[in-house]
């Protein structure tokens, strides 16, 4: 077999494998940790159609400057979403605080 024909049908099966492959999507959200109740479920509504839309969720709170302090309120934002979008999606890492970031991480349920 000729060298070069091997490599181009090799190419083409790789390529073919990649193309059935599933692409996963990560969208993100950002909140404050004093995040008012109407922009709240704002973020929700967005959170929910994402996770509906087969996309993983990536929820973070952000804490700028002495906003730190508040870490508590952050992680009570980030449960009390996971718990409302239970429906919807999985959690997959629990709340966790990265630098100034608390990030959580949601995957959506298996449709039928």
């Amino acid at each position: 077999m000729d060298y070069k024909k091997f490599l181009y049908e090799q190419k083409k099966r790789e390529k073919q494998l990649k193309s059935k492959a599933t692409k996963v999507v990560v969208k993100e959200i950002r909140f404050g940790p004093q995040t008012d109740e109407h922009d709240y479920a704002f973020k929700k509504k967005h959170a929910e159609k994402f996770l509906k839309d087969g996309a993983k969720l990536k929820a973070f709170v952000f804490f700028k400057g002495r906003s730190i302090i508040y870490k508590d309120q952050g992680e009570i934002l980030l449960l009390k979403l996971a718990q409302e979008l239970e429906e919807f999606g999985k959690v997959e890492q629990l709340p966790k605080l990265e630098s100034k970031k608390m990030i959580m991480l949601m995957s959506p349920k298996k449709t039928k």
